[in-house]
């Protein structure tokens, strides 16, 4: 009788590689699902919830992120300051003009889960509006969206 056992990775046996996601003509959703799948490691066989095994993901032509129906006008993205009476709201088509950086990003920390892990998981993360990035040093590899 063969006995399976369970893996558990180590932080120590993390190898973490660097993937590049084009987000023109996509929606921000599926962008956003494969971003997080990547930055949290679940593409890998090597998957452990409770450790940060994750890929550095840099997403390019965030400002040219598709979306679909009435959106552009209806979403909205909220901030507070922490004061009374001072919650500002932006459409995503205001935010889209003014930070299309932060949209990519809200919609990942939107999919990704609320604990310790999530600001390490997010640090991973870099966001570039237009086609070019800083960091072809690092020779990542391309993703597509489907």
């Amino acid at each position: 009788m063969k006995l399976f056992k369970t893996f558990s990775q180590k932080p120590a046996e993390i190898e973490r590689t660097w993937y590049v996601v084009d987000a023109s003509e996509n929606s921000i959703g599926r962008v956003a699902t494969v971003v997080a799948n990547l930055v949290s490691g679940k593409t890998k066989t090597t998957f452990t919830p409770h450790v940060d095994n994750g890929d550095y993901v840099v997403v390019i032509n965030a400002a040219k992120v598709g979306v679909t129906g009435s959106k552009l006008t209806d979403k909205k993205y909220y901030r507070h300051s922490g004061y009374i009476g001072n919650l500002k709201a932006k459409s995503l088509e205001d935010l889209l003009r003014s930070n299309p950086e932060r949209v990519i990003e809200e919609a990942v920390k939107g999919m990704l889960p609320k604990n310790k892990l999530q600001a390490d998981r997010m640090a991973r993360l870099k966001v570039f509006a237009g086609a070019e990035h800083a960091h072809t040093a690092q020779t990542p590899k391309k993703v597509e969206v489907k």
